[in-house]
């Protein structure tokens, strides 16, 4: 399944996005998913993973209490609400499937399109 992230942009520092992630021919509705980021100059790190039903969520330590991750099977989307941006929050995000057991692990060595989040200070 192919995944295509968007919503991204330049926000200042305290300031709000929300980000999208949505499947192209075929439904993410089965899928458990996980957002991902790569900074520049940095490995890609994991961000945050929700179950294929919603009921399992996941996130990591930089950003529990600011990051959201909901989805929406019916309209085949995963959404990622960040608050309280930083600017160590700035990174390429993308979307994709993770295995149900910890979310946190990517199924497929496929990465798609991501969308740029820039956080100015």
């Amino acid at each position: 399944v192919q995944l295509q992230a968007s919503g991204g942009g330049l926000v200042q520092a305290g300031g709000s996005l929300r980000l999208s992630c949505a499947a192209s021919g075929r439904t993410l509705s089965s899928y458990a998913i996980g957002w991902f980021r790569t900074a520049p100059g940095k490995e890609r790190e994991f961000v945050t993973g929700i179950s294929w039903s919603g009921g399992s969520i996941y996130y990591a330590d930089s950003v529990k209490g600011r990051f959201t991750i909901s989805r929406d099977n019916a309209k085949n989307t995963v959404y990622l609400q960040m608050n309280s941006l930083k600017s160590e929050d700035t990174a390429v995000y993308c979307c994709a499937p993770v295995y149900e057991l910890g979310l946190s692990r990517p199924i497929y060595d496929y990465w798609g399109r991501g969308t740029q989040v820039t956080v100015s200070s």
